[in-house]
């Protein structure tokens, strides 16, 4: 018998998958940090887990709900700015690997983290944050 899997969960070992023993993984809200804590708990315990919120080398007991929560920083090798993290981490090239999440996601890999409808009046306003810097980078 074969157990069923919902679609996020498969998106999320997907994800993990892409990891390595080492690597230098981004973070983003969301899915995104189910598939990072996925591979650190499994097949890449050394690999570096880099926050959006600022947070490097966190080593979370257990999933949390938010990339703001105490426990990254408590578990945290650092805690920088967030401009210092994108600058030093995302535009400095020391990122291996990114885990992003987007409400949606075209065939050419556009991420939209913005908005859904009119962007001057849309039917939904999303956080946004640094896809597009973890994107190019």
């Amino acid at each position: 018998m074969t157990a069923a899997c919902a679609a996020d969960e498969m998106t999320a070992v997907a994800a993990a998958r892409r990891s390595r023993d080492g690597d230098v993984c981004f973070v983003g809200i969301g899915l995104p940090r189910l598939g990072a804590n996925l591979a650190r708990a499994t097949h890449a315990p050394q690999c570096v887990l880099v926050y959006e919120s600022g947070t490097t080398g966190a080593k979370p007991t257990e999933l949390l709900l938010s990339i703001g929560d105490g426990e990254l920083a408590e578990t945290a090798d650092t805690v920088v700015s967030v401009p210092e993290m994108f600058a030093y981490w995302l535009q400095g090239g020391r990122i291996d690997v990114g885990f992003l999440g987007a409400a949606q996601i075209d065939r050419h890999a556009n991420l939209n983290n913005t908005v859904i409808g009119d962007y001057g009046k849309p039917r939904v306003r999303l956080p946004g944050g640094g896809a597009p810097e973890i994107a190019t980078s």
